[in-house]
């Protein structure tokens, strides 16, 4: 079993601005990102088939990292037992090599240094880029050339990343040093891919690789993560990220986090288990009334909707006006949708904004769109109490800071 490693939907065109790096001290420095496709509003047709797939690749993510926290640290997963096994693809199914909404932007790998583009995944935990012996399935990508570095070192392993739909990254892992900015870490594990299926070839990811900000635990090398390994190496002195998920101006904040993109203080809550980002909820929200209570979830900027179990999506959606199961497990709302929606964290409630709780119409010119909180029944679990996955539905309401060095997460109220 292989740790998931989500990616794009859309195909967008890479674009960096002539300095992507902004180091407002020699502590931190913001990195421009971009993501390969925002999220439709009322008047973009959603395409159905992608966001089912989305769901359930998600759901196989966290079921791959839960396979690997048990190979890495001999034990299960506390949660392990709360996830349902999932379905298999059914022969009249589609096949759809899925790539996931990511945030983008540069990294440098090598001696001496190349620069190349990354997904930066808070659901991961391994950075791999396209080798040079890739061959045709790497076209297009910048191609790590490790033979072409001097601090390339081959750790004589290989790696598979495999998924039930048909996408796959294979290839060799080696030691490299790896920046982020003036931020460097030496001796950083990469994977140097030989082979990219279709949904991480060119035409649907433009970005050349992957770079997981999850935890070692459920890293597929068993090794840190890059953002770990600066703050082992002391290169960052604030062991914390950022993201700032705009409409523009996007970033990632390495070393702390950004006061021009938030305002008043943070609250956080602890990670009750390091791997994934996992914390807890205090509450769902609709109309100023809470439908659901402390809930268990994981905080993913691989993931586009947010996700929750059938009984207490369904309730959530029973007190939204013109709300209908749709779907499998997607609802639709008005596309005039304006009902108050929040989530309460730590005792702070952070409101959705209607523009990214609507994920687009049904169809075009139809006045139904598909609301962005999804079922999924493998978060029905009968061994007690589930967990939900917070994605960018949410995110892209809150300033979000990932504290490695405290072992939690806060939100605080966007400018």
């Amino acid at each position: 079993m292989y740790p998931f490693i989500t990616f794009v939907i859309f195909a967008l065109s890479f674009r960096v601005a002539a300095s992507p790096f902004q180091a407002p001290s020699p502590s931190a420095i913001s990195i421009h990102i971009e993501k390969r496709s925002g999220l439709p509003n009322s008047h973009a047709v959603v395409n159905v088939t992608r966001l089912k797939s989305g769901v359930r690749r998600t759901i196989e993510k966290i079921q791959n990292g839960f396979n690997a926290f048990e190979r890495n640290t001999g034990a299960p997963h506390p949660f392990a037992s709360k996830l349902s096994p999932f379905e298999k693809r059914g022969a009249g199914d589609p096949l759809i090599d899925y790539q996931a909404e990511l945030w983008y932007g540069p990294i440098s790998v090598g001696t001496p240094p190349k620069t190349y583009t990354v997904d930066f995944d808070t659901g991961s935990s391994d950075l791999f880029l396209p080798s040079s012996t890739c061959g045709s399935t790497c076209k297009g990508h910048r191609l790590y050339n490790t033979k072409a570095s001097s601090t390339a070192y081959d750790l004589k392993k290989t790696f598979i990343l495999k998924y039930g739909d048909g996408s796959s990254v294979t290839g060799e892992q080696y030691t490299d040093t790896v920046s982020i900015g003036h931020f460097t870490a030496k001796k950083q594990t990469v994977g140097a891919a030989n082979h990219y299926s279709t949904g991480f070839q060119i035409a649907q990811s433009p970005s050349d690789g992957l770079l997981g900000m999850g935890f070692k635990s459920i890293s597929d090398y068993h090794a840190n993560p890059v953002f770990q390994t600066l703050v082992a190496q002391g290169q960052v002195k604030d062991a914390v990220f950022g993201f700032y998920l705009g409409q523009s101006g996007s970033e990632l904040y390495i070393g702390g986090t950004n006061p021009k993109h938030y305002k008043g203080s943070f609250t956080y809550v602890d990670l009750t288990q390091e791997g994934y980002w996992l914390t807890e909820f205090d509450g769902f929200t609709v109309g100023g009334k809470q439908i659901v209570g402390s809930t268990s979830a994981i905080t993913d900027t691989g993931t586009t909707l947010i996700i929750g179990d059938t009984a207490s999506v369904g309730s959530i959606y029973a007190k939204i006006p013109g709300a209908k199961p749709w779907n499998n497990g997607l609802y639709t709302i008005p596309c005039s949708f304006n009902t108050p929606v929040s989530i309460t964290f730590g005792g702070t409630a952070f409101k959705i904004e209607p523009n990214t709780f609507n994920n687009g119409q049904v169809s075009q010119g139809s006045s139904e769109c598909v609301g962005g909180l999804a079922a999924d029944a493998s978060l029905s679990s009968g061994h007690g109490p589930g967990f939900w996955i917070i994605g960018d539905v949410f995110l892209q309401n809150v300033y979000t800071a990932f504290d490695v060095g405290h072992n939690r997460v806060g939100f605080a109220k966007l400018h």
